[in-house]
């Protein structure tokens, strides 16, 4: 897959839809990387997923970090335009927020007051981003789309957004080891919220006879599409039907004991728990090696939990906030904690 960055502006062009999964960009050349990432394709087909580190994002030590599921005929074109195509929405929503010098008055005393306007940047983006999924030519979405969690850091100051049935976990020190904190909720039709939105706008939630576990969102008169997600850009048959573009945007504010975000599509955490997660990203060899260790820990679990079924994508991206701890001191709460 072909990309193109323009010195001017700090924007990702998509040139072609190649095979090309996930992308390390930095805008500054740098030899020192902050996180890793890593997919692996599934049994259902093509790799729908994509995912990006974007160092420098923002400001200097900004980072951005987003990993997109698509699903559906197209969902593989949908992640990959959205994961091009979302950082730069952003900064230029951000950016225009700035230029009419809003200010925000109130904010909760645990909250950056930059926070807000980062908040209504990514509200204002994902609009715009829904948008222009639905105006790309020859690429029919009514049926396919994709989720997203993002993560954008600025020195101290996390803002994460969710569409969707993807997660962001935070890795951090506690009494008994590493421990995780989950920091999205997963957005599925089984949550009681999204579901009363969605029929309240006609749309129906059931799940089939052959996998009563999974809710699933269906029109009003027919018996499709079927979409396990309450959010997601694109499904544009059923946006009439209660599912929106709209993130989940909350804010986090960093302490010298969180040490990694990881950021991983439904393929992970349907086979793994969270504390499972942490633990593997905290016991690994190295930073650059997390992100696989976590996917080949899922591909395993997928055969022993579901070995008739067809596995899903995994993708995932760890970013390190501090320098890795010396773990010497942490062997016998590392090994507690598994």
């Amino acid at each position: 897959m072909g990309i193109c960055i323009s010195k001017a502006s700090p924007e990702i062009h998509e040139i072609d839809y190649g095979h090309e999964n996930v992308i390390y960009y930095q805008h500054t050349v740098s030899d020192q990387k902050i996180g890793s990432l890593h997919t692996h394709q599934g049994s259902k087909g093509f790799n729908q997923d994509a995912a990006i580190i974007y160092q420098d994002y923002g400001m200097d030590d900004g980072v951005f970090g987003g990993v997109f599921d698509g699903h559906g005929r197209n969902g593989q074109i949908v992640s990959k335009f959205v994961r091009n195509r979302l950082p730069s929405l952003i900064i230029n929503q951000r950016n225009a927020t700035m230029a009419k010098g809003k200010t925000v008055n109130e904010h909760d005393e645990f909250e950056s007051k930059d926070f807000h306007i980062w908040k209504e940047a990514c509200c204002s983006a994902f609009k715009v981003m829904d948008k222009e999924i639905k105006l790309l030519e020859h690429i029919d979405c009514s049926c396919s789309g994709t989720t997203a969690v993002i993560v954008i850091k600025q020195g101290e100051d996390l803002i994460i957004a969710n569409l969707g049935d993807s997660r962001a976990v935070l890795g951090t020190i506690a009494e008994n080891g590493i421990m995780p904190v989950q920091l999205t909720t997963d957005l599925k039709p089984s949550v009681p919220s999204e579901a009363d939105r969605i029929r309240k706008s006609n749309g129906r939630v059931m799940a089939l006879k052959e996998e009563p576990h999974i809710d699933r969102v269906w029109l009003p008169y027919h018996d499709s599409p079927g979409l396990a997600m309450s959010r997601a850009f694109g499904d544009f048959v059923l946006k009439s039907h209660g599912i929106i573009a709209v993130p989940d945007v909350s804010y986090h504010r960093l302490t010298p004991n969180d040490q990694f975000l990881v950021l991983a599509s439904d393929g992970v955490w349907d086979v793994l728990s969270n504390n499972t997660v942490a633990s593997i990203v905290w016991g690994a060899e190295s930073e650059e090696s997390a992100a696989k260790a976590v996917v080949v820990a899922a591909i395993a679990a997928w055969k022993q939990k579901f070995p008739s079924s067809k596995r899903d994508d995994c993708s995932v991206i760890c970013l390190f906030l501090q320098k890795k701890l010396q773990q010497d001191s942490y062997d016998t709460t590392k090994d507690a904690s598994l």
